[in-house]
Parts: C-alpha cells; structure tokens; sequence
C-alpha cells in the first residue's frame, strides 16, 4: 500500500562553495533517491537547511540539476547551535512509497554521519531484531 515517508538525510561539505554544496548535495539526494527506490515522480517535496556556516549556494539548485523542475523545494538555514557539527546539509524529504516507516532508509553521509548514529550501517538491522531501542 502506497503511503506518505518522510526520508532524512545529512551531508557534511569540506568549504563553503557554491559548486561544492550542489555537487555533495546532489549526491546526497541521488543516495537518498537509490537506497528508498524513488522516482522523481514520488516525491511530494523537499526541504533543505544548511548551518550557518554555510552560505554561497542554494541546496535546492541540486535538485533542480537532478531535473526535479515540478517538486516544491525549500531552503533554511539551521539554527546556530553552540558547538554543533559545522558544514552540514540537511534534507527533509517527503515520498510516496510502498516501504514500510521503518524500511526507509535515511541517509547520512560523510562527518553527518556524527548526526544519527543509531541509523548508520548495522545500527537498524540490530533494531529490527528486537536490540535495544525501537522494534519493528
């Protein structure tokens, strides 16, 4: 059965450049894109932000690269948090899908990878078969 997900994702840039935030945001959204089966044609919308740091380019314009022209898209900057991880981009991404909530896979690349420990690689495997935290 088709349902709304919402999939999150983070990526942590080396420099505050306009071509290096679309091409690592654009990764991000591509990673996002493969690991949850997307089509372009699923996605409802997209909602980007950026640390403060972090200020020459729109994360939008990744996806606008990646040929999402008809899928709303917007762009905050993050608040400034004392001593948070620096450099990061965030998505928050909202989709039409057949995967389960806890089958989405969430994506966080690079240092953001600090971010969500408990979703990176082998942490919702260990989840799913009744770990601690949250069982399916």
């Amino acid at each position: 059965m088709t349902a709304v997900r919402a999939v999150r994702g983070a990526i942590q840039v080396d420099r505050d450049e306009r071509d290096l935030i679309i091409a690592d945001t654009r990764t991000l959204l591509e990673e996002i894109l493969i690991r949850n089966n997307v089509a372009a044609e699923d996605i409802i919308s997209v909602f980007f932000t950026m640390t403060p740091d972090l200020a020459s380019g729109f994360p939008a314009a990744a996806a606008r690269e990646l040929g999402l022209v008809d899928v709303p898209l917007m762009c905050a900057t993050e608040i400034a948090v004392p001593n948070a991880l620096r450099r990061v981009v965030r998505v928050l991404a909202h989709i039409n899908t057949d995967l389960s909530r806890s089958d989405v896979e969430h994506v966080y690349l690079r240092g953001a990878g600090r971010l969500r420990p408990d979703l990176a690689d082998g942490a919702r495997q260990f989840q799913r078969r009744g770990g601690p935290g949250l069982s399916a």
